[in-house]
């Protein structure tokens, strides 16, 4: 069971995922993690990553909600990221529980700074309103600013559609 402290420190981390996964559309996990086992103090990072998993997805069902209202989310696109981010979740879990936990967070560590890394480098660009997901492959319209990648054909840019 846990302490007054640590329920205290368990809605203060919560509430940070929350409002960071919210704000910026990230932070669940990355955040959830090290403040489970560092702030709230669980001891086995099996634990706080299974732990985290419900309440990350907790704070991305009213996070989606929120953009879902507002018209914000690509449903498309949103699927396709879902079916693979699903099939990876199960693949990773199911290997993750034979790695040793330490190894897994320093895993963690690795993969944080590599992200951190892509995020400060940029992108080669802004963002495409006109990306178009389908099942079968991931589209561009011809845009403005000379879009090296070639326009969906006209009958699958239908099927594409978001």
């Amino acid at each position: 069971m846990l302490s007054l402290t640590q329920g205290a420190l368990g809605l203060t981390s919560g509430s940070l995922v929350g409002f960071s996964l919210g704000l910026v559309g990230g932070g669940g996990s990355i955040l959830a993690v090290p403040l489970l086992i560092y702030l709230v103090g669980v001891s086995d990072p099996h634990v706080a990553i299974g732990t985290s998993a419900i309440a990350v997805a907790a704070n991305a069902a009213a996070n989606l909600a929120n953009h879902a209202r507002a018209g914000n989310v690509k449903w498309r696109c949103a699927s396709v990221f879902a079916i693979a981010g699903v099939t990876g979740a199960f693949l990773g879990s199911t290997l993750g529980k034979v790695v040793e936990g330490q190894k897994l967070l320093a895993l963690f560590a690795i993969v944080m700074m590599v992200v951190a890394a892509l995020m400060l480098k940029g992108g080669s660009g802004v963002g495409e309103p006109s990306v178009r997901c389908s099942t079968g492959r991931i589209c561009r319209s011809s845009s403005p600013r000379g879009s090296s990648r070639e326009p969906c054909p006209a009958s699958s840019a239908s099927a594409a559609a978001s």
